[in-house]
């Protein structure tokens, strides 16, 4: 089968690693890969890389990601979600829209946020949520995150909710996001619900469903490159740089697609008008 990625529709009760394996029986591939885990509760868009299109992990695993989320407030949960047993309650005032809307325009920006005790952030080796579930404490040291936009889209004054969306950084939880919204709003909260609707370019619009997903849902590995220019070696270019080669060009510094004889080959970085290999996939077929 050719490399690529297909965009999941993941469903409500799958871990993303569930997904994967899913995917690959059905495509019959031998590798593949998520860019970005969503939790099992959690649904919408779930990237999935196929054969040596894998090998593109770390340009897609950065991409900035945009969710609808539904804060349930009144409640604090150990998880921060549905799944975990309420910590804490607290009463919660008359919700009134210019209030969420300020809060909302507050939290916008670069920040520092600390990962939630259960996620699969590792400290010296091990998992938070190993930690936590063994009981144990560790201090978690805070990351820099940016939200780029958060907007009110529903606001339940009877089952005291909000739903809203956000355009946020890699790394970004939303679980601590919707705690931290609930704190600015004076009482407590969790997060009731989670929807992942873009994943960079990729839009919800273009997920498919597991029981729906075919061969022909691939997006080969050449379309996923083609926001990079181009360099087109010669065959004798092409095997030193195969061979790790450094060659000189005539580029700007940054990430290119490869080419010889109209063929995509991989990736190559420019360094100084040096150009390197990078991620060479030269043997498979867009």
């Amino acid at each position: 089968m050719k490399a690529g990625m297909v965009i999941i529709n993941k469903e409500k009760g799958d871990t993303s690693q569930t997904v994967v394996s899913k995917v690959k029986k059905i495509l019959q591939a031998k590798k593949a890969g998520h860019t970005g885990t969503l939790d099992p509760l959690a649904t919408g868009v779930l990237p999935v890389l196929l054969e040596e299109a894998t090998k593109l992990s770390k340009y897609l695993i950065e991409h900035d990601k945009t969710y609808v989320a539904t804060i349930q407030l009144g409640e604090k949960r150990e998880t921060g979600d549905e799944e975990g047993k309420i910590i804490e309650e607290a009463t919660v005032g008359n919700l009134v829209k210019e209030k969420i809307e300020f809060v909302f325009s507050k939290m916008q920006g670069k920040q520092k946020q600390i990962p939630p005790k259960y996620s699969a952030v590792k400290i010296n080796g091990k998992k938070l949520y190993e930690y936590a579930r063994a009981g144990q404490t560790v201090e978690i040291p805070a990351r820099e995150i940016e939200i780029y936009k958060i907007q009110l889209l529903k606001l339940n004054q009877e089952e005291k909710q909000i739903t809203f969306e956000v355009s946020c950084s890699k790394g970004t939880y939303i679980r601590v996001l919707c705690e931290d919204i609930a704190e600015k709003l004076g009482t407590v909260g969790y997060m009731k619900c989670l929807r992942r609707t873009e994943v960079d370019e990729f839009k919800i619009e273009q997920a498919v469903a597991l029981q729906d997903l075919t061969q022909k849902d691939i997006i080969s590995v050449e379309k996923l490159c083609e926001k990079y220019e181009t360099i087109e070696l010669d065959k004798r270019k092409l095997e030193l740089f195969l061979n790790g080669v450094k060659l000189t060009v005539k580029k700007k510094d940054g990430v290119y697609r490869v080419f010889c004889e109209q063929t995509f080959m991989g990736l190559g970085i420019v360094e100084k008008q040096r150009l390197k290999r990078d991620v060479i996939v030269e043997n498979i077929t867009n």
